[in-house]
């Protein structure tokens, strides 16, 4: 029986080994943590990550041949093929500070594997890594090895939180890259044997080890430039009268460039997107490429500009100050169907408003009060540490209310921000949230989400990113 192994149970690890115990049966699957807590809950009725259709998978396969365990040693002892699927948060301190991955985790579970074995190995990275990272853990392998043959593998995932079960029962691709010699190949064929249980063959994409690895940060740094092109249209769109909406469909018709990640919006978060492009910079900026380091640090500074565009945008259309006001929010996740705050625009548009003084009444439907105060208080990039490394919340940020429900947020606001795309905040009754704010109230929609018109008429003033604009919003122009 082959065994598998994969040390990280966390957004990636966790979904694609239940997805894995499902498919191949004949396959025992170990998921191993350092965190008692989280695998604590993997083996319980509630599961750490809220994503739809994980549950089910999990309940069908665990206790059978997929386990939750903090032994890790034993269980990479006995596996044929361990994944490596921890942490790679972007560095705070040191050399490359703010744009190089940190490999702490990845080297620390490398040691472990190299320590642990007993027989040859397939490692496969699993994590989002900067290129020849893969050169790096084969060094440290082999260093250390006792004889034993390890072989690299480069796996990288593509999933879209929200949409994870379905990206790993049908995907686009399999990406594996491996080294170009007789072991390398026999490597990664065990492992494409593994996804063929379920994956069309022709999905099955081999290519050398940096082809794979790069492949992975160019993928996200191509979507989150496009969600960055349809910002800066945004822009322009409300400067001149025209439609975001309308805009982004004309272009999104044209077959070379499809439909997809053209939804204008307050700007792009998620644990990928922001820390992969500031990685590729720093490779570029490292091979001496600083045109193009610097042509895809522009995709961040328009994510940045566009939160703060927002922000601007709330302050001034509510007399230039929110000061002592309530202002809800709808939403903190930084997209629907997940629970994931990592990188989310809300903390910078709370953060901005915070900056302002105003009190905000926060309703999002799966993030806890516990999350949105670290998430307020914490550091940039603390967020992607193991949570037993991350600084406690030192204090809570007294203006802050945690609600569980929408019409409480925005009870007594003097406006309204939408800042994920919560099907629920489609289907609000809006008349009621109307009645009970104070006037003028105003929505601040930053996922387009409602019917301006409609709630025009019920008497908000309202801003849609994008849009043209309110007459209001005309007279009270946002400096930047």
């Amino acid at each position: 029986m082959v065994k598998i192994c994969c040390i990280g149970a966390g957004y990636v690890g966790g979904p694609t080994m239940a997805v894995i115990a499902l498919k191949c049966p004949s396959i025992e699957v170990a998921v191993v943590d350092i965190s008692v807590s989280r695998i604590a809950a993997w083996n319980s009725d509630q599961l750490p990550i809220y994503e739809p259709g994980l549950e089910g998978v999990v309940k069908q396969c665990r206790g059978t041949n997929l386990f939750f365990s903090t032994d890790v040693e034993k269980h990479v002892s006995e596996a044929d093929i361990v994944f490596v699927s921890v942490n790679t948060p972007t560095k705070t301190q040191g050399l490359g500070a703010g744009k190089a991955a940190d490999l702490t985790y990845w080297e620390s579970a490398a040691r472990v594997i190299a320590d642990v074995s007993k027989s040859d190995k397939i490692v496969v990275e699993k994590s989002t890594v900067p290129v020849k990272t893969a050169e790096a853990i084969e060094k440290i392998l082999t260093h250390n090895s006792k004889g034993i043959k390890f072989q690299i593998l480069s796996n990288p995932e593509f999933l879209a939180e929200g949409t994870a079960i379905q990206d790993l029962f049908n995907p686009d691709r399999v990406l594996i890259g491996g080294r170009e010699t007789p072991g390398g190949q026999k490597a990664i064929k065990a492992l494409k044997d593994v996804y063929a249980h379920w994956v069309p063959e022709d999905r099955i994409l081999t290519t050398n080890l940096w082809s794979a690895e790069l492949s992975k940060l160019a993928a996200n740094a191509f979507l989150a430039q496009r969600i960055s092109s349809v910002n800066a249209m945004s822009a322009l769109c409300e400067a001149t009268g025209a439609n975001v909406t309308q805009v982004a469909y004309a272009v999104g018709t044209d077959s070379r460039i499809g439909p997809k990640f053209l939804n204008a919006s307050v700007g792009f978060g998620g644990s990928c997107f922001q820390k992969d492009i500031l990685n590729l910079v720093y490779i570029c900026e490292c091979n001496g490429l600083p045109e193009v380091a610097e042509y895809w640090k522009q995709v961040i500074k328009i994510n940045d500009y566009q939160k703060s565009r927002f922000v601007n945008r709330v302050v001034a259309s509510m007399f230039n100050t929110v000061a002592r006001k309530k202002i809800a929010i709808l939403g903190f996740a930084f997209k629907k169907d997940t629970g994931d705050t990592r990188e989310t625009p809300a903390i910078d548009v709370c953060k901005g408003l915070l900056g302002d003084k105003a009190r905000l009444s926060i309703y999002d439907p799966q993030v806890t009060e516990d999350q949105i105060q670290r998430d307020l208080t914490m550091n940039k990039f603390d967020w992607d540490h193991p949570p037993h490394l991350q600084p406690m919340s030192p204090s809570t940020v007294k203006q802050v209310a945690v609600v569980w429900d929408a019409y409480e947020a925005t009870k007594d606001a003097h406006g309204l921000c939408i800042l994920t795309e919560w099907d629920e905040f489609k289907n609000l009754d809006y008349k009621r949230i109307y009645d009970s704010m104070q006037k003028p109230a105003f929505v601040f929609d930053g996922r387009n989400v409602v019917d301006a018109d409609k709630l025009r008429e019920m008497g908000f003033i309202v801003y849609s990113i994008g849009k043209p604009l309110d007459p209001w919003l005309k007279d009270m122009p946002a400096v930047a």
